[in-house]
């Protein structure tokens, strides 16, 4: 059970990242969803009015999210875990330099009790997780290793399924997918923590998400889709004056709802990713 709750924890954040578009192998621009007029206005200094043009905006956006490498997280998402409703919360520092890894904290919270923040860093072939030097059969040794490929495995998919969406997923990819949609639409200038930014809606139904996904994450998401009784996504992202995603929602609707709501700040930050040393780690069983 712990493991499963291990590889729940490693889906959570990577969905927080990236979304539902977390595992998207199109490593072009995005495709032009949606209506776009060449020839629509612009502010004094040439920007494009998103009202106008979302499409432009948004592909703006995306390039300028994705060029910046690094930055801070702090958001939450809800899983079923076991037939119940389980809140994530996610606090630290982000670096897709090449492929995401993080270094943060994730809490999680069941039956309105939130747990103790785990310390995680998730490097490109696994996560090491802060368990406490004083667990039973810790040995000393505070940090516990799992691999993506036995974490992938618990989650049903093949042994490359975390690492592919690691691999794949930056704080750009749901823009992307909003422009992919066809739907995105500018409602208007707000406030997010005290910096201005536009915010931009749209509905992704399945049959877009499963054409952006790789198809281990296409599996799941159907088998989850199916189980809610969900048949699209609402994608809600907010960008500041610099082209930059400053929030993201997401919404799943169906039978179990889910959600997830993510802050990005300090783009360009330095994170620290290093493993801990090994004197200080141990392998989880399996992994």
């Amino acid at each position: 059970m712990r493991s499963t709750r291990i590889a729940a924890a490693v889906a959570g954040a990577v969905i927080l990242v990236g979304g539902l578009s977390a595992c998207n192998k199109d490593d072009g621009k995005a495709s032009g969803g949606g209506s776009s007029s060449a020839g629509g206005s612009s502010d004094a200094g040439g920007k494009q009015d998103p009202a106008q043009n979302p499409v432009d905006a948004l592909k703006a956006a995306q390039e300028a999210t994705s060029g910046k490498k690094t930055a801070k997280i702090d958001g939450s998402t809800t899983l079923t875990l076991a037939g119940k409703q389980v809140k994530q919360s996610t606090k630290g520092g982000l670096d897709w330099t090449q492929g995401m890894q993080m270094n943060v904290a994730n809490t999680m919270e069941s039956g309105g009790s939130p747990g103790k923040p785990i310390k995680a860093i998730y490097t490109k072939d696994a996560v090491y997780m802060d368990m406490g030097a004083a667990m039973p059969g810790a040995g000393g040794k505070p940090w516990m290793k799992y691999t993506y490929t036995a974490l992938s495995k618990q989650m049903g998919g093949s042994g490359t399924l975390f690492q592919d969406a690691l691999q794949n997923a930056n704080p750009s990819q749901p823009i992307e997918l909003l422009v992919a949609s066809g739907s995105a639409k500018a409602v208007g200038k707000e406030d997010v923590n005290g910096v201005q930014a536009t915010h931009y809606t749209g509905t992704v139904t399945t049959d877009q998400l499963s054409g952006k996904l790789s198809k281990d994450l296409r599996d799941m998401i159907r088998k989850q889709f199916a189980k809610t009784g969900a048949k699209s996504e609402q994608l809600d992202v907010w960008i500041d004056s610099d082209n930059l995603l400053v929030k993201k929602v997401e919404k799943l609707g169906g039978k179990q709802p889910t959600d997830s709501t993510v802050f990005f700040s300090d783009y360009g930050t330095k994170v620290d990713v290093t493993p801990p040393p090994a004197s200080q780690t141990r392998t989880a069983p399996g992994a």
